[in-house]
């Protein structure tokens, strides 16, 4: 629905949609990213090989929001309830990750894509709420490179919670960049509380650590 401020729209596609507009989200992704001079094409390609990957995954959606042209997209899956996507996290996961990933109500959003010349100011946290909401999710969840200072500090200043380091290869099953180097990669989880099934406090996500994660 439009923003009252902007007039940005937001728009689920499904999996057709998605690969049809392939190409027009490589452009959004090079043109919101902070790529250096003659970097792009290598980074449009890498994005246009994760977004493959993800539109495999069982659930994948993504909402993408316009307005004259694109303003902005996010898109994920759901988190399979025997915790893969959780492998490579550093000590105990939170009980209440744990609780909420085994009852089926965690969401990985993979991607947000901002175009800077946006006026809607709101508008990644808009995405990541409706993305989370449409699919009936108490939780969101991310990974960010851990050296990637910029994005961490978007991430927190949308609300996101940092639970911890996950350590991962790419030829993980549940690794986010599969045909990336192999060497071992230091991301950060990142979550997002959202509905009635999350804790009251969601800064307790960060400190409840009785539960070991799930094998």
């Amino acid at each position: 629905m439009p923003s009252p401020a902007s007039g940005v729209r937001l728009r689920p596609l499904n999996r057709w949609q998605a690969e049809t507009l392939r190409e027009d989200l490589a452009d959004l992704y090079v043109e919101s990213s902070r790529a250096r001079p003659g970097e792009e094409y290598e980074g449009r390609e890498a994005f246009l090989r994760r977004l493959t990957g993800d539109i495999r995954r069982p659930g994948f959606a993504l909402l993408i929001a316009e307005d004259t042209a694109f303003a902005g997209c996010a898109y994920g899956f759901p988190v399979r309830r025997e915790g893969a996507w959780w492998r490579g996290f550093v000590g105990p996961l939170p009980r209440s990750v744990e609780q909420l990933t085994a009852s089926g109500h965690v969401f990985a959003i993979t991607e947000t894509l901002i175009h800077p010349h946006t006026q809607d100011r709101n508008l990644a946290r808009r995405l990541q709420e409706r993305l989370l909401a449409d699919h009936h999710a108490s939780l969101g969840a991310t990974l960010v490179d851990q050296t990637d200072a910029m994005a961490l500090d978007a991430f927190l200043s949308w609300g996101w919670e940092d639970i911890g380091q996950v350590l991962r290869r790419p030829s993980d099953p549940a690794s986010l960049h599969p045909s990336d180097s192999e060497a071992r990669r230091a991301l950060r989880a990142l979550v997002l509380p959202l509905g009635p099934h999350t804790i009251a406090d969601p800064q307790a996500l960060a400190h409840e650590n009785r539960t070991q994660r799930p094998d």
